[in-house]
């Protein structure tokens, strides 16, 4: 279990801000420039950026970005951490994603973001994905799975294999790793985790 303080997400944007993209993120980079060369600047819409580990692998290749987060500190961690070459692709904004109207864009990024939404919002924000993706855009996502140790907590949603298949209906999935494991949270929180690591592409 996540223990809140008042201090936990300045101490998880300090700890998390330098740490590489996660993999998924990475691979949708490279399955984007070998699908269609010569392509770009695309568009990610970040939800849930944090500090911002993914979106700035995204900038380093020269993609926009626009990065959602519920909290003004993850925005500002994430702007003081790129180079400023990157800055003029980059777009911020502080939004429930229970209610962010996402635009078209080519890909939609979810990292560990999506279970803080509730039953009901999660649900909507994958419509709203599904709409803002043309064929061959592509969502990447680590969601938690209903084994992890959060599942039950109050405000927390974790979902099943077969839910998250439902709501990926209209994707083709290019890579689906599902992890669960005994390990710790980025604050060194002791967490018994399980993971969807989702790569798919928008049909």
């Amino acid at each position: 279990m996540v223990t809140m303080t008042d201090t936990h997400w300045p101490d998880y944007y300090a700890v998390t801000v330098y740490r590489p993209a996660w993999h998924t993120v990475s691979e949708a980079i490279a399955l984007f420039e070998t699908g269609v060369p010569g392509a770009g600047p695309f568009l990610a819409v970040d939800l849930g950026c944090g500090a911002g580990r993914d979106a700035r692998e995204l900038l380093r290749n020269g993609w926009r970005v626009l990065a959602v987060d519920l909290e003004q500190a993850a925005l500002d961690s994430l702007v003081a951490a790129t180079p400023a070459e990157d800055l003029v692709r980059l777009e911020g904004v502080v939004a429930d994603l229970a209610t962010f109207p996402i635009p078209p864009c080519d890909l939609v990024n979810a990292s560990v973001s999506l279970q803080f939404l509730g039953e009901p919002d999660l649900a909507g924000v994958f419509e709203r994905i599904t709409a803002a993706l043309a064929s061959g855009g592509r969502f990447t996502g680590l969601v938690y799975g209903d084994r992890d140790e959060a599942a039950g907590e109050e405000g927390i949603t974790c979902v099943s294999e077969g839910r998250l298949r439902g709501l990926l209906g209209a994707f083709e999935i290019e890579s689906w790793t599902e992890r669960e494991e005994d390990g710790k949270m980025a604050l060194g929180d002791p967490h018994h985790v399980h993971l969807f690591e989702v790569v798919a592409r928008r049909r």
